[in-house]
Parts: structure tokens; C-alpha cells; sequence
């Protein structure tokens, strides 16, 4: 899916979700194309497959739609909301299937490096950190992913996982000392 950094105002947000709770569906479509783009990456990094992770924005969106009218406005963002409704179905994606969380880091660009040599360092690197990230527990992965690849700030992290800020950022602080000793080890 192709990423669409359309920059908007949280007022702008709150108006098109008022006028969807009242059954806009031109407001949601318009909710809909402000953050299908993030709601996928955190989906896409959670199980590492481009159609699962369509599949699965889909059905983010189509229960965000069924469950609007019981949307609460909270200090949080709308699109926290959403990604909690995408974290319980990947979740529950994981409890189908019974598979391991995959990580898949070669959808992080290196950049059009064409020297096999650079090519070569970078997808070793990726391979290394992403083994790293898979040692460490659910919500420290959760955390790292969501704050360095995905790039969500602590107060969207903290809502869309129901913790506080100064959870999160505890959290953090563990899951970085905790992969600083993985990568350690893996160097002796």
C-alpha cells in the first residue's frame, strides 16, 4: 500500500468522527484514507505478510465502521482506537493460526544501494536485529516496533495499548537494555 503522508489537524479528525457516528460514510471513508496507511505498517510488522496484513486492515476498518456509534471520544486519539482494534485481531490472527510473530524487516527500504557488497551488509544487519527483536517479550517487542519502525509517539503507543505514558516508556527503556544484552551475546 502505498504511503500517504497527508498531514491533518486533530480538530479536523474529531469533526469527521463526530459526523460518522452519526452515520457519514463519507466522513468515514475520509478517517478511513487519513490512517489505513499506519494502521497497515503496524499490522504489516505484526505478521510479516502483505495480504494477511490487507486482510487484516480490512476487518480493522469494517469493525471500526460496525462499532462507531459506540465510540468514545478519550484523550486519545482516533487512530489509537484503531490500532487497538488491530492489535486484538492480530492477536486473535496469531491464536488462529497458532504461528510464531514474524518480523519481516525487508519492507524497510536500505535505500537503491546496488552494490552487492553494501546489499549484502545491509540484509545481515537486518537479519541480526530482527532475530534480536524476536527474543524480546510481547509488549517490549511491541513497543520497540510501534516507537522506531512505525514511528508512533508515546501518548499513541500508550493508548493503543491501554498503558500509560510512563508505562510505555518503561517498557521501552527495558525492551532497548534487554536488546542492547541480545546483541551483545550474539557478538561474543
Amino acid at each position: 500500500m502505498p504511503e500517504d503522508r497527508t498531514p491533518y489537524v486533530s480538530t479536523d479528525v474529531e469533526k469527521l468522527v463526530e459526523r460518522a457516528m452519526a452515520g457519514d460514510s463519507g466522513a468515514f471513508g475520509m478517517l478511513y484514507d487519513m490512517h489505513v496507511d499506519r494502521v497497515y505498517r503496524h499490522i504489516f510488522y505484526r505478521v510479516s505478510s502483505n495480504a494477511d496484513a490487507e486482510d487484516l486492515t480490512q476487518q480493522v476498518f469494517i469493525k471500526a465502521w460496525q462499532a462507531i456509534g459506540r465510540y468514545q471520544k478519550t484523550a486519545s486519539p482516533f487512530l489509537a482506537w484503531l490500532i487497538k482494534i488491530g492489535h486484538n485481531l492480530v492477536i486473535d490472527f496469531y491464536r488462529s493460526r497458532k504461528s510464531e510473530s514474524r518480523i519481516d524487516f525487508d519492507a524497510i527500504a536500505t535505500g537503491p544501494e546496488k552494490d552487492p557488497a553494501n546489499i549484502a551488509d545491509a540484509e545481515f544487519n537486518r537479519e541480526y536485529i530482527r532475530k534480536a527483536i524476536r527474543q524480546l517479550k510481547g509488549d517490549q517487542q511491541q513497543v520497540i516496533l510501534m516507537r522506531f519502525i512505525e514511528d508512533f509517539s508515546y501518548p499513541e503507543i500508550a493508548a493503543a495499548l491501554g498503558k500509560s505514558e510512563g508505562a510505555i516508556r518503561v517498557i521501552q527503556h527495558r525492551g532497548l537494555a534487554k536488546l542492547r544484552t541480545i546483541l551483545e551475546k550474539a557478538r561474543q
